[in-house]
């Protein structure tokens, strides 16, 4: 078993481990951090089957995007979705027999690549051409974009500059899955993208692309509309003085 080889299962194993227990204390600050005030965005709905509606229509549509801004909302939709077709296809790296549906969809994931690649390049252009959005990015929402731009082209360079053996990348993951592990291939193409992918994972816990679970803690959208029927307490506050919540 070469170095390359272990350095890059040493180099997942961590990245696996900071982006579970990064994220899952994150989220679990998110659940315990109060809401003493009722505060959803209106028009609100009065219902919890109604919050449920909602929240399918900002992580599908991006509905709110949708009607503040549309040339926005058409870069934001498009990376997303292809960005989700992008990691499907990935999956037959880490299922054996692939699954069928990840099969359906190989072709579909290649054709997404470009959709991921110019939905991110229309996200980077609004922080330079929009002058609200440029006075408030910062290094990192670069710094961010560009990982994933690279991550996406150094990607396409595997399939169209340097192909690599794909069943032993295959064997490889599965075998770090397993604790046993297979020999990596050390293409230089190769050893960027999973490089960079290994950086994605490490700083995703410490970075703005955790609105994909912060969303569903928002009191914007998670607040049913009914003040005037129940009354709004925190559970914090619930405690103090014997009072109870409605």
């Amino acid at each position: 078993m070469g170095f390359v080889t272990v350095v890059y299962a040493l180099l997942f194993y961590f990245a696996t481990f900071v982006i579970v227990v990064g994220v899952g204390s994150k989220v679990y600050q998110y659940a315990k951090t109060p809401a003493p005030l009722k505060i959803p965005t209106m028009p609100a709905p009065t219902t919890q089957l109604g919050v449920v509606f909602r929240m399918c229509r900002e992580l599908f549509l991006f509905h709110s995007l949708f009607k503040a801004n549309r040339w926005i909302w058409m870069f934001g939709i498009l990376f997303h979705a292809a960005m989700l077709f992008v990691l499907l296809r990935h999956f037959r790296y880490f299922t054996e027999p692939v699954w069928a549906p990840i099969a359906m969809i190989q072709d579909i994931g290649v054709y997404a690549g470009y959709g991921m690649i110019l939905g991110l390049l229309g996200l980077w252009a609004r922080r330079f051409l929009v002058e609200r959005i440029r006075y408030i990015s910062g290094p990192s929402d670069h710094l961010m974009l560009a990982l994933l731009v690279l991550i996406g082209l150094s990607g396409f360079s595997l399939r169209f500059v340097a192909r690599t053996d794909i069943l032993a990348v295959k064997a490889f993951f599965l075998g770090l899955m397993r604790f046993d592990w297979q020999t990596l291939p050390s293409d230089g193409f190769l050893l960027v993208h999973l490089g960079l992918v290994a950086s994605l994972m490490i700083v995703f816990p410490f970075s703005k692309l955790l609105h994909a679970p912060g969303v569903f803690f928002s009191p914007t959208r998670n607040q049913v509309d009914n003040s005037r029927d129940h009354r709004h307490l925190a559970n914090w506050a619930s405690a103090i003085g014997g009072v109870k919540k409605d």
